[in-house]
């Protein structure tokens, strides 16, 4: 099947309708933002988060009436299965940010073949740079080539990881998480996880590691992840399933082996990690 599809066709088009997508959010942080909650107080969705993405569905309808969507504001396709052309749409990736802070904030778009990813893209909006990737030809921040990710040992690696899973909550005991963030060079914390997905592909941080995302937040990432050699599994070591929540552990293959055996140990210590069916 993918012989027959031109990929880079799809990356252009995919370039083409983000680049014009940050453009917007840009302006419309010029106004008054129309802001809501969702789940929680800190689940926030905004006029702009629905607008981005029915603007990426109108344009992958008109132009790949065959594909499906899965997208954050459910605009998309109800699936059950990876099978066909995927695309896996956040339109606002740190919605937190683009609220309060004006910055740190992405649209990501990752398109599968029947689960195997093909196309990758994440503009840092504020920042305008944007990083992408066709399945085999390397990763891109901008017009540069990312180099593979080098091996690097713990003590100097630095890490992006949420300081909610440092202390106590309900999705993993933090005694597991407390010795690496001591251990590790430094720790950072970025509030889009497409963002530090970027971050982990261009060598910038070592590590990401969350206990709960969802397959638009990650679909691109791991894309640009895989091209240039990093390692991606959920937290207790088990494959990433990309029709569900998901806990994450991504990034330069030495540190995630060290962090992921010490996961284990702790797990078989009897230590809590949430698990994700």
């Amino acid at each position: 099947m993918s012989e027959q599809i031109d990929w880079y066709a799809i990356r252009d088009r995919a370039k083409e309708w983000i680049l014009d997508a940050g453009e917007q959010l840009k302006e419309a942080l010029k106004s008054t933002l129309q802001v809501e909650t969702k789940s929680s107080p800190d689940d926030l969705v905004t006029n702009m988060d629905r607008q981005i993405e029915e603007f990426f569905i109108q344009h992958i309808r008109e132009s790949f009436p065959g594909h499906y969507i899965i997208s954050e504001e459910g605009y998309g396709d109800k699936l059950s299965e990876l099978k066909g052309i995927i695309w896996m749409i956040d339109p606002i990736d740190g919605t937190m940010n683009f609220v309060h802070q004006k910055r740190h904030f992405s649209i990501s778009i990752g398109v599968y073949e029947n689960g195997v990813g093909r196309v990758g893209l994440i503009l840092d909006v504020m920042n305008g740079d944007l990083y992408h990737c066709v399945k085999g030809s390397g990763a891109f921040q901008n017009d540069s080539k990312l180099p593979p990710l080098t091996e690097t040992s713990l003590n100097e690696a630095v890490i992006s990881i949420n300081a909610t899973w440092l202390n106590q909550n309900r999705r993993i005991d933090p005694d597991i998480v407390r010795p690496i963030a001591r251990q590790c060079r430094g720790t950072r914390s970025y509030g889009s996880a497409a963002i530090e997905l970027a971050y982990v592909a261009c060598g910038a941080l070592d590590l990401y590691w969350s206990m709960r995302l969802a397959p638009w937040d990650i679909g691109a990432g791991l894309i640009l992840v895989e091209e240039v050699g990093g390692a991606a599994t959920r937290v207790d070591g088990s494959p990433i399933n990309l029709l569900k929540q998901n806990s994450l552990l991504v990034g330069n293959p030495s540190v995630h082996q060290t962090v992921s055996n010490h996961i284990q140990q702790e797990i078989e210590s009897g230590k809590f990690v949430e698990q994700y069916e």
